[in-house]
């Protein structure tokens, strides 16, 4: 975010849960809150595929200004998002969860 961009404001606890259960929809797609970060595990073919993902996921995390943890092995990607400042859960993180979805949906 730029100096200009307002920062996000954090979460209620009953909106976490109201956001997560909408991010996860009827699919139940994994999204799971952990060490209080909205974090997935996603599965692939190979590591190409898996790379792929990762790089996708880069250039949404570049076009958002916020950035993941990401966990890669051969076949296996997990993403967590959470707010830096303020620290916690914001509507930034489930943005950037559903952009997320969405790349994994047209892979």
């Amino acid at each position: 975010m730029t100096d200009s961009t307002p920062r996000p404001t954090l979460l209620t606890p009953t909106i976490v849960v109201s956001e997560l259960t909408k991010l996860n929809g009827e699919e139940a797609l994994g999204w799971r809150i952990e060490d209080g970060a909205l974090q997935r595990q996603f599965t692939f073919k190979n590591f190409h595929h898996t790379m792929a993902f990762v790089n996708a996921v880069a250039y949404v995390a570049h076009q958002l200004d916020h950035h993941p943890d990401i966990r890669v092995s051969y076949s296996q990607c997990t993403v967590a998002w959470s707010t830096h400042e303020p620290a916690g859960l914001t509507s930034l993180d489930f943005l950037a969860a559903t952009k997320v979805n969405a790349l994994k949906h047209s892979a």
